[in-house]
């Protein structure tokens, strides 16, 4: 049985969500540490006080800060995922299911926000050598006592993507015939 060729649109929509999901993050991060500055004690700004606000933090781990010091092996695992979604998407064909494009594209969109704090290229002369490999973050999440984990745009596009690519497990079931998860569609 021969695949049938990826829709064009598919492309599209990985390359647009993906770009702008990226770019959203990017733009958001560098516009926070410009406003407020570098991560500091007292460095709130409340949108909804004291439930949701602007705070500058980097994060040198990865989920909820684990994992700090090693943040060059999170980015090889963020290069990894980007070639692994796209060998998924185009060559083994999972873009046939609009589901997952749109899923796989915000996973993309953030994978590529955070790689780029990763690799360090946000960094400037004086930071502190920790931060080198750190991700910016800026959302404030707190609940009387508690509060939530910085996190910021890339953060938000991967957990979106995530759920999605769980709800669609949950839903997507096996042909009768026992054929693929999901059917080709021919429409974007």
């Amino acid at each position: 049985m021969t695949e049938s060729a990826v829709p064009r649109s598919r492309y599209i929509v990985f390359g647009i969500v993906s770009v702008v999901g990226c770019a959203a993050d990017l733009a958001t991060k560098q516009w926070v540490f410009q406003w407020r500055g570098l991560p500091r004690q007292g460095n709130e700004w409340w949108l909804w006080e004291p439930y949701v606000g602007i705070e500058p933090a980097v994060n040198i781990g990865a989920l909820f800060g684990m994992g700090g010091g090693f943040g060059h092996v999170f980015a090889g695992l963020s290069v990894v995922a980007a070639v692994g979604i796209t060998l998924w998407l185009f060559k083994f064909g999972a873009a046939h299911d609009r589901w997952l494009t749109w899923s796989l594209s915000l996973v993309m969109g953030g994978v590529l926000g955070n790689l780029y704090d990763r690799l360090g290229l946000w960094v400037q002369d004086g930071y502190p050598e920790q931060w080198s490999s750190g991700v910016r973050d800026w959302i404030l999440f707190r609940y009387g006592q508690y509060t939530w984990p910085n996190f910021n745009i890339a953060d938000s596009l991967l957990v979106c993507g995530a759920c999605m690519l769980m709800l669609h497990a949950f839903w997507d079931r096996p042909q009768a015939d026992g054929g693929p998860l999901a059917k080709p569609e021919a429409q974007a």
